[in-house]
């Protein structure tokens, strides 16, 4: 019933057109302005968000559309929602402020608080993750397009883990630094789930808070190349909580895979 052929289709088309829309701001002199909690935004944001909600409401009139740049949604009406679109327009401003090419748009469709489809996109580099949590993952880099699936070894040397580019915290240090040898890989926004999902980073732990818009895609793409998004105590990550933050979470092939090195 929730995985109708087109939707996929659909939303990789609004992704890569908003991902235009960002490119042309990027390349040009943009301000940069903040909301209330002090994080920056960009016209590329806002212009992005119109882009996908505009297209998703005229297509699927009759599904729900959460996206950060729209998101004062009361709990009290989307409580009953058992399918809705969950968006992040422009995830990783602050990488697109830097310009250092590692911010993504993310759209996915989130059925009974998973996500069961998910986009992710990367304009700079001309890099799209599509997932189907049925039916499978690609990436589709330059026109080139191949399947993801997370190799099932079990590394314990060597260990890869993608971290944030902008948000270092104390804590997680200090749990790295209790894991096996270790290589460090920094990306900025989902695209650390996608380094998951294309087996070039073992593990990705977030242990501050991040919103609901900013993993639900990412986590689709784990997911549907075969690996888990679970909280510190193994159970899967929840959406359309009454609160739109997640708490702590790690990204890995496998619980197997998680027991392996917290074990060591």
């Amino acid at each position: 019933m929730y995985h109708q052929p087109a939707f996929l289709d659909d939303m990789e088309r609004l992704a890569v057109e908003a991902g235009r829309a960002i490119l042309e701001i990027y390349r040009t002199d943009f301000s940069v302005d903040h909301k209330a909690d002090k994080s920056p935004f960009t016209l590329a944001d806002t212009r992005s968000h119109r882009i996908i909600a505009d297209g998703l409401q005229a297509g699927y009139p009759d599904i729900p559309v959460l996206s950060e740049e729209g998101k004062s949604v009361p709990y009290g009406e989307r409580k009953d929602w058992d399918r809705y679109w969950l968006v992040d327009p422009l995830d990783g401003t602050k990488e697109f402020i830097k310009r250092n090419d590692d911010f993504t748009v993310n759209i996915a469709l989130i059925c009974d608080q998973m996500p069961t489809m998910g986009v992710v996109y990367v304009p700079a580099l001309d890099d799209l993750y599509l997932a189907d949590v049925q039916k499978g993952c690609y990436r589709i880099f330059r026109g080139c397009k191949t399947q993801l699936k997370i190799p099932p070894k079990m590394p314990v040397m060597a260990l890869r883990i993608v971290q944030s580019r902008s948000h270092p915290s104390a804590e997680l240090e200090a749990y790295i630094e209790r894991l096996p040898a270790k290589e460090s890989i920094r990306r900025g926004s989902s695209l650390k789930f996608c380094t998951v999902a294309s087996g070039e980073a073992d593990l990705y732990p977030r242990l501050g808070p991040t919103w609901e818009w900013d993993t639900a895609a990412g986590h689709a793409v784990v997911l549907a190349a075969g690996g888990v998004v679970v909280d510190l105590e193994g159970n899967p990550i929840r959406y359309n909580k009454e609160t739109l933050l997640n708490g702590p979470f790690l990204a890995a092939p496998s619980r197997e895979f998680l027991q392996r090195i917290h074990a060591i």
